[in-house]
């Protein structure tokens, strides 16, 4: 792989680790709750300006571990 694509892959991995945005409330973050969105929304710009869909980045990353689509 070229640097670029090692940077997009390691970046759709960290994405897969990150809490998903309807999970992130203040409850559960306390004041942090918006910066963490903040940076869950700035990771999702930056797979899809590299043309990747953020909602199959699970299913390439980890394909045994992620359900067939219902669609």
């Amino acid at each position: 792989m070229d640097q670029h694509a090692d940077l997009i892959h390691a970046l759709k991995i960290a994405f897969t680790f990150m809490p998903k945005a309807i999970d992130v409330t203040r409850y559960e973050y306390g004041d942090d709750y918006s910066r963490v969105l903040a940076q869950i929304n700035t990771v999702r710009e930056a797979l899809m300006a590299a043309g990747i869909d953020p909602e199959e980045v699970q299913g390439d990353i980890n394909p045994d571990h992620t359900p067939n689509s219902t669609y």
